[in-house]
C-alpha cells in the first residue's frame, strides 16, 4: 500500500485554501512561505490533482480543490479528537480508595481524606459511615478498601494508628435526676440500666471498679442511635466528649462522668492481601494526621 498524504501537508493546505494566501497561512502556522508551498505541491502530487491556482497576485481553489477542502477540514477535525482522545487516555486514571467509618470519628476522617487529596491528588477517597457490623462486612466483602473502626478489630485484618477516646459524659434523660448533678460517679449507676455499644462491652465491663457494678445492656454499635434509646428512658450511656460536645437535644444531658481510665480505643484497619499503594499512602496519612493533632 502506497502511504497517503500526510495531516500535515493536509493541514497547509486547508488554511491556504481558508485565506486564500500562501504568506497569511504561512504565519499562522508559524512556518516559512517556502514551506508551505512546498507542502501543498507534495500533496498535489501525492493526490495527482491541481487544488489550487497561483498567480502573482491571488490564489484561487480549484474544482478539486474545492470538493477536498470539505473533507479536509473534517479529516484534521477528527485528528484533532483523536488527539485529544488519546492525551486523555494516556493521563493516569483517578485511583479509588473507599474508606469505610465510625459515625463517631467522621470529622477525623473527613480530615484524613482531605489530608490525602492534598498529598496525593491522584487518589480519589469517598467515604462511607458504617458502625462496626457494617464496617466488618464491607472489609470481608471487599466493598471497602479499609475503616476507621472501634476495637475489638475483626480476625485476619491488618491494624495501625490506634487512638484513643476517652468516655467522659453520661447521656441521661433530660427529666432524670442525673441531668441536674454536676458529675456523676460510676457507683451511683448501681440502679440505672448502662447501655453499651457490643463491640466496647470488654472495655467497659474491664473499667468498672468494684463487685457492684450497674446492669450492662448491650446495644448496638452506634452511639448517636443508643441517644434513642436513653431519652425514650432505657437505660444510661457513656459517651465521650466529642460526642457530648456536639450533639444538642432537649430531651437528653450530658453529665460529666468520673470513669477512670474508660475509653474507645479505634484504628484503622484493613485486609493485608490488598495493602495496594492507595492504601499504603492511606495509612501513612492516618499516621500523619495523628501525629498533627
Amino acid at each position: 500500500m502506497l502511504p497517503g498524504p500526510s495531516l500535515r501537508d493536509i493541514g497547509c493546505f486547508a488554511l491556504v485554501a481558508r485565506r486564500l494566501s500562501f504568506s497569511r497561512a504561512a504565519v499562522e502556522l508559524g512556518l516559512s512561505q517556502p514551506a508551505v508551498s512546498q507542502a501543498v505541491a507534495r500533496l498535489e502530487r501525492v493526490l495527482g490533482l491541481r487544488l489550487l491556482v497561483r498567480t502573482s497576485r491571488e490564489v484561487e481553489l480549484t474544482e478539486a480543490g474545492r470538493t477536498l477542502l470539505a473533507r479536509a477540514e473534517v479529516l484534521l477535525e477528527q485528528a484533532a479528537a483523536f488527539t485529544v482522545e488519546a492525551t486523555r487516555l494516556a493521563q493516569p486514571a483517578n485511583r479509588i480508595i473507599r474508606l469505610a467509618y465510625a459515625p463517631l470519628v467522621g470529622g477525623f476522617a473527613a480530615s484524613v481524606a482531605r489530608r490525602l487529596l492534598h498529598r496525593k491528588p491522584e487518589i480519589e477517597v469517598e467515604l462511607r459511615a458504617a458502625g462496626w457490623s457494617a464496617a466488618t462486612a464491607d472489609l470481608t466483602q471487599a466493598n471497602v478498601s479499609a475503616a476507621l473502626m472501634s476495637t475489638p478489630f475483626p480476625p485476619g485484618f491488618a491494624s495501625t494508628a490506634r487512638f484513643h477516646l476517652p468516655i467522659t459524659h453520661l447521656a441521661v434523660p433530660a427529666r432524670d435526676p442525673l441531668a441536674t448533678t454536676t458529675r456523676v460517679r460510676l457507683d451511683q449507676l448501681l440502679k440505672y440500666e448502662l447501655l453499651v455499644p457490643r463491640t466496647l462491652r470488654s472495655s467497659v465491663t474491664a473499667g468498672l471498679p468494684g463487685p457492684h457494678q450497674p446492669r450492662l445492656v448491650a446495644i448496638d454499635d452506634d452511639l448517636a442511635a443508643g441517644l434513642d434509646l436513653v431519652a425514650a428512658g432505657r437505660g444510661v450511656l457513656p459517651v465521650p466528649q466529642l460526642l457530648a460536645g456536639t450533639i444538642r437535644r432537649p430531651d437528653l444531658v450530658f453529665v460529666p462522668l468520673d470513669a477512670g481510665d474508660l475509653r474507645i480505643t479505634f484504628g484503622l484497619v484493613w485486609p493485608p492481601e490488598r495493602a495496594t499503594p492507595e492504601v499504603i499512602a492511606l495509612v501513612q496519612t492516618v499516621q500523619e494526621s495523628l501525629r498533627s493533632r
